[in-house]
C-alpha cells in the first residue's frame, strides 16, 4: 500500500480521470467543502464531469477524502463498515 497526499504531491489528470471512471465524479466531488463554497458562482453552476475534473485538478481540496484505490475499485470517504470489509477486520 502506498500513501499519496495529492494536496502535497499533486494529482495528474489521468489519475483523477481513472478515479472518476471507477467511482463517478459525483462521488469524488465534495460540494460540502469550504473550497466549493469559496468558488465563484460561475464555477458552481452547470457542473458536469469535465468541469468537475478541471475544478478538482485546480482545487484538490474539492475531492472527498480519503481516496483508497485497489485494483479496479475506488473507495471515497470514510465508512467504517466498508473499511472493515476491505481490510478484513
Amino acid at each position: 500500500m502506498t500513501f499519496h497526499d495529492f494536496r502535497e504531491d499533486g494529482l495528474d489528470k489521468d489519475q483523477l480521470t481513472s478515479w472518476v471512471a471507477m467511482a463517478g465524479w459525483e462521488t469524488l466531488f465534495n460540494k460540502r467543502s469550504t473550497s466549493f463554497r469559496n468558488l465563484s458562482d460561475a464555477d458552481k453552476s452547470n457542473i458536469d464531469q469535465d468541469k468537475a475534473i478541471e475544478l478538482m485538478l485546480a482545487h484538490p481540496t474539492l475531492i472527498k477524502r480519503p481516496v483508497l484505490v485497489a485494483a479496479d475499485k475506488v473507495y471515497v470517504g470514510f465508512k467504517e463498515a466498508e473499511y472493515q470489509a476491505w481490510f478484513s477486520l
